[in-house]
């Protein structure tokens, strides 16, 4: 039952006098007893009072003196209820409360229902509706037990306190004439005034919104409005579209004074083991061009999905497009400059999987070439794990098979076979020896190679390798039971020896797991030794270059345990024979010796968390990479900083050295007023990024906020911009409907206005 179970109390109260009437018909004008159980085949009801007096000439039934009714978890209390036999009428008088078992409660002063409580009139009507929904009015009437309507009524969302001069909600909508539709869950005004503090701001001859109680609802939702350098003075009007519970889709019209038009859609749905959304936009920028006087179309799709064919079968994308290089920066959609877009089927059984896959790649750089930029297509992937061990030890096997083209430049496929099998020791003492053997085969052709210019290889070929290892893991844990308050100390030195032939990376091979090839050879661009791989067997976790000859890692990890928390490090250096020349110098891997790594975090949910993972170059002692971050959150606020600091020779990631720190800071003020501020400062170059800072309300019933943004860099043809933006929402759901991507300023289900 929800509201209707409150306004219509159903014939249980009519009843109940009647079956009182009829245990008393031997006795004229007598007073009965202060509580009695009646049942019936719909229940049982409670009633109770002071005294209960029946008429037998009259036929009227009176309870008196906390009269309270009880039918089905259905309450009705007054002071006095009245039940006439022959007109089926009753009355409640004072102080009269109806309570439904949903937590809707009905309150006035007087109520005179007919028609089994289904019709009737109300007299200074008030009601809860839901968590906060709350009616008051003049007076109300019900109509057929599913409408009532209230006289110079008004409806809030908002808590109201109960002391003098705190009184008036927060907001509220007036109006000469309300209907409430129990059935169809929504409210209808006349002549609606809307008012924030008491004070009217917005006329409207008809307005209607959903009942508090509905989670999806269609209709418009609050818009926003600022000033963008890029765009000059904005506003967006989204329109939410509820189709179920599981599907939405939000439609948002934007219109500005230097930006033109943008319409844009997004689609979402969940099913039970999947969901997938899609974000489209399409705008007409009438001030495009080097002379700001060309008009320009654009188009993006953004979104992904992962939708169920089956119990073993599953389908997937991911969508990352655009039309115009600079036109996803130019309208906030998006600050990515690269986009990868992905297309995927694929089937899981135990712990098994087989997929097919495609990708298309899109650089928004002023450095890219997209006709240089690979194209995935198909990419076949087969692993299988058998539940069973193997010889005692876990066994993988693993087939993969990709084809990669390009409209200008080298077109390679491969075919790769790899089986991989691990055995663990575990002695008494607690020390575990786990032994792991790796057997890798490729095949690859390759065709193009001399797109560019002479290489010396053939221009067509096909090329075999084989990469087999060895790996001895030795591990050794210690538990001590702490000291300074802690539950355990944990300390676990690590040794690995790995044994592989030189060799495996034939003149030929292509790299495509960086974006460029080296005059000194293949090389992995993008690799980084750290904390996280310095203990993998084979760190290089490509399938084009892999690291090769006889090589060692040694480290320790401990962790100190907390009642409430803890503290985690890590530190390790790896070795070997022979250089190898697929490290850049960069990587912290390139000589016989690699750079001492390590981590540390400290973990104490929920107040702080810090993390820390530095490079040191075990030549010198300098700093060669540092990544820190701290996040920390006390009562409403919250702070988290960031720090980056690269080595200089990190321009093979076409990245300058870098030096950087960010910080994002909420700071709850008084009552629900919030201030927040974000910065990103480049500290090689001593200018800053971006910085951000507003100011906000939130409560359960408003949400506003205005902010400023400054951009200090330039994108493309994009100079430095700054925005300042207001968001105003006013709530009227219990249930939040977190919104993403194009529309993050909808955080609420949507409610019409």
């Amino acid at each position: 039952m929800r509201s209707a179970g409150v306004l219509a109390f159903a014939a249980c109260v009519a009843w109940a006098f009647a079956a009182g009437a009829q245990a008393a018909e031997t006795h004229s004008n007598q007073t009965f007893s202060s509580r009695a159980l009646l049942g019936s085949g719909n229940g049982q009801m409670l009633l109770k009072a002071d005294q209960i007096d029946y008429d037998l000439h009259t036929a009227i039934s009176t309870a008196q003196g906390h009269v309270e009714i009880d039918y089905n978890g259905r309450i009705l209390t007054a002071d006095r209820v009245i039940y006439d036999k022959n007109r089926d009428t009753v009355t409640a008088v004072g102080h009269v409360v109806m309570m439904a078992p949903n937590g809707d409660v009905l309150f006035a002063e007087q109520a005179q229902l007919t028609d089994q409580m289904k019709d009737g009139a109300l007299k200074s009507f008030a009601a809860l509706i839901g968590q906060n929904g709350r009616f008051v009015g003049a007076g109300a009437t019900r109509v057929g037990g599913v409408r009532t309507i209230i006289t110079r009524g008004a409806y809030t969302p908002c808590k109201i306190c109960d002391k003098p001069g705190e009184r008036t909600p927060e907001w509220q909508v007036r109006a000469a004439h309300v209907v409430y539709d129990e059935v169809h869950h929504r409210i209808f005004y006349r002549d609606a005034v809307v008012e924030l503090e008491g004070v009217p701001v917005f006329y409207t001859p008809f307005f209607s919104h959903a009942d508090p109680t509905v989670r999806h609802e269609s209709g418009l939702l609050t818009p926003d409005f600022g000033h963008k350098l890029l765009l000059g003075t904005f506003v967006k009007v989204p329109y939410y579209i509820a189709f179920n519970d599981s599907q939405d889709a939000t439609v948002q019209a934007m219109a500005s004074t230097f930006g033109g038009e943008q319409l844009a859609a997004e689609y979402r749905q969940r099913w039970e083991t999947g969901g997938m959304w899609l974000q489209a936009s399409v705008a007409d920028d009438p001030h495009a061009g080097a002379t700001e006087n060309l008009n320009q179309l654009y188009a993006s799709l953004f979104g992904s999905g992962d939708i169920p064919l089956s119990q073993v079968w599953h389908f997937g994308y991911t969508a990352q497009i655009t039309s115009y290089a600079s036109y996803l920066q130019r309208y906030g959609i998006s600050n990515l400059d690269r986009l990868n877009n992905q297309l995927f089927v694929e089937a899981d059984s135990g712990r098994s999987r087989f997929a097919i896959t495609g990708y298309f790649f899109q650089g928004l750089r002023t450095t890219d070439d997209n006709n240089l930029f690979p194209v995935v297509l198909p990419l076949i992937e087969y692993n299988y794990v058998p539940r069973a061990l193997l010889l005692g030890g876990d066994f993988r096997f693993d087939v993969t098979t990709i084809a990669i083209s390009r409209r200008i430049g080298e077109d390679d496929q491969r075919l790769t076979g790899e089986m991989r099998w691990n055995f663990p020791f575990v002695f008494d003492d607690g020390e575990l020896l786990t032994i792991q053997t790796d057997v890798r085969g490729d095949l690859y052709h390759t065709s193009d190679v001399n797109a560019f210019g002479p290489t010396g290889l053939p221009d067509n070929q096909y090329i075999t390798r084989g990469a087999p290892y060895v790996a001895l893991d030795w591990r050794w844990p210690f538990v001590s039971p702490g000291f300074g308050g802690m539950n355990a100390l944990v300390v676990e030195p690590i040794a690995q020896v790995i044994g592989a032939p030189y060799g495996d990376n034939p003149a030929g091979i292509p790299n495509e797991t960086g974006y460029s090839v080296l005059p000194t050879g293949p090389r992995i661009t993008d690799f980084q030794l750290d904390s996280t791989n310095i203990f993998d067997p084979d760190r290089s976790s490509y399938h084009d270059l892999v690291q090769s000859g006889p090589n060692a890692n040694a480290g320790i990890r401990t962790q100190a345990l907390f009642p409430t928390g803890s503290v985690d490090l890590t530190v390790g250096e790896a070795y070997r024979l022979k250089t190898d020349p697929i490290f850049a110098p960069d990587s912290g891997y390139d000589g016989t010796r690699s750079d001492i790594v390590s981590s540390l975090v400290v973990n104490f949910p929920p107040n702080i968390s810090i993390s820390d993972r530095i490079d040191v170059d075990s030549s010198d002692g300098s700093l060669e990479r540092n990544e820190a971050s701290v996040n920390a959150i006390y009562g409403r606020s919250s702070l988290q900083v960031s720090y980056l600091k690269l080595p200089s020779e990190e321009v093979t990631l076409e990245l300058p050295p870098r030096e950087e720190v960010k910080a994002q800071l909420l700071l709850g003020l008084w009552g629900n007023w919030l201030a927040f501020a974000a910065g990103q400062r480049d500290l090689q170059a001593s200018h800053m990024i971006s910085d951000e800072f507003g100011i906000g309300y939130d409560d359960e019933c408003v949400g506003l906020s205005i902010s400023y943004e400054r951009n200090f860099t330039q994108f493309r043809e994009l100079v430095p911009s700054t925005s300042i933006v207001f968001r105003f929402t006013l709530k009227t759901t219990e249930v939040p409907a977190q919104r993403s991507g194009i529309f993050p300023q909808n955080l609420y289900a949507a409610t019409p206005l």
